[in-house]
């Protein structure tokens, strides 16, 4: 790839339409239960009292609840509130149907999560009075045409990272443009952690270097925000920040897993390696389904007491479930007791991923397990999840069921 600067587009007009969908998994909730519109909801991954809120509802914003709060605090700060259990299968199907009401108006470009996606406007699109138009006709498309509760805001403006913060000045139901001439006084009532980019690191970074406002942040020049960051980031970030559009860097993220906290039931040491091995299932599963292959898989078990015990172990380019089994089970019979200790949440983590593309073929055999596993995976996107599977997680159907992550939507199979 060539320097940054050659890939830069200058105009006043608007190339991108972000959109942003308000407090999602609560808003599908509201939709397919009426008795809940204009109530406090929170959605929790189970209902039981150790656990956390992983969305909230905006009535249930305006009393102090957000996604991390705890089960505990939330009936605290709104006693009033109604904990709902995630389904995340009606929210993928509420995410397809609403990509498929976008694309009635204007092609989708990219979805970026469960409740974001992005649309790159052309020619004429991006003239700022036709860009408000598409906006509007896909915000009433999503209303009418899949749910009158879903609310989403959209931005408008000269580069994907711009658009995207566009739909944080206006909440619920924004509709926000940002020309080059905006900029940067239209950010103004944003703070620098409110910018995509910037984590708790990058603010302690910036802060000590007395950064502590947007309009500081905008007087840094190209090189400075590079140092800053360290690399070719910062140079970009700059880029974005002044409304240049740039390409986006392709990646792969470097690690896959899932984690659950387990029911009562479970919160013993049978159980707790029976939800690993549920977890894996859907690891590997998930693994195979984005192309990539592993070398390392790490076990991880937390407990009441805060204590915790994890294992690793490594191996050959691998993406195949019965050897994963295998390995599960070295790494369990080496486990220190348990006694005393009662397991609370169990994980499954695969590092070092490898695409599909640069995976070596083995020396040692093992085509006949990644033909299984393809198999069963065919079969499973074919007939069901149920319909065939290793017989250590039988009869865990409802265990560890899955969890939508903002950033990955699951494919038809489920993942397990």
């Amino acid at each position: 790839m060539g320097r940054v600067e050659e890939f830069i587009e200058y105009g006043d007009r608007v190339r991108w339409l972000f959109l942003d969908l308000n407090s999602y998994f609560a808003s599908v909730e509201q939709e397919l239960n009426p008795a809940l519109r204009g109530k406090p909801v929170a959605v929790v991954p189970a209902l039981v009292g150790s656990t956390c809120c992983i969305a909230a509802s905006y009535e249930a914003k305006a009393c102090g609840v957000k996604t991390g709060t705890m089960v505990a605090e939330a009936r605290r700060l709104c006693p009033q509130i109604r904990l709902v259990e995630g389904r995340p299968k009606r929210y993928v199907e509420y995410h397809n149907a609403i990509v498929e009401a976008v694309e009635r108006c204007l092609p989708v470009t990219a979805v970026h999560s469960i409740d974001e996606m992005a649309c790159r406007l052309i020619g004429s699109q991006r003239e700022p009075a036709n860009a408000l138009t598409l906006a509007r006709k896909a915000k009433a498309a999503i209303r009418s045409d899949v749910g009158s509760t879903l609310a989403c805001s959209v931005g408008l403006a000269p580069n994907r990272y711009l658009a995207k913060v566009a739909t944080d000045l206006q909440k619920p139901d924004g509709l926000v443009l940002v020309r080059s001439g905006d900029l940067p006084e239209i950010l103004y009532t944003l703070t620098p952690p409110d910018l995509p980019g910037i984590g708790s690191r990058m603010w302690k970074r910036l802060q000590a270097r007395g950064i502590t406002t947007i309009e500081r942040l905008w007087m840094m020049d190209e090189k400075q925000m590079k140092s800053l960051w360290g690399g070719i980031v910062g140079q970009r970030f700059w880029h974005w920040l002044h409304g240049h559009d740039i390409p986006d860097i392709v990646t792969k993220h470097s690690s896959l897993g899932h984690s659950h906290v387990l029911p009562p039931k479970l919160r013993t040491e049978a159980g707790t390696y029976q939800v690993l091995q549920k977890l894996l299932h859907k690891a590997a599963a998930r693994l195979r389904w984005e192309q990539m292959w592993t070398t390392r898989m790490m076990v991880y078990v937390k407990f009441y007491n805060k204590e915790s015990w994890e294992a690793k172990a490594s191996f050959i380019e691998c993406q195949d479930t019965l050897t994963f089994l295998e390995t599960l089970r070295k790494l369990w019979d080496e486990r220190p007791s348990f006694a005393h200790r009662t397991p609370l949440a169990a994980g499954i983590t695969f590092i070092g991923l490898i695409p599909d593309e640069r995976h070596n073929m083995s020396l040692f055999g093992g085509e006949k397990r990644v033909a299984l596993s393809a198999a069963i995976d065919r079969i499973t996107a074919k007939y069901g999840k149920r319909s065939v599977y290793f017989g250590g997680i039988h009869g865990l159907d409802g265990v560890a069921p899955t969890r939508i992550g903002f950033t990955s939507i699951p494919n038809d199979g489920g993942w397990w």
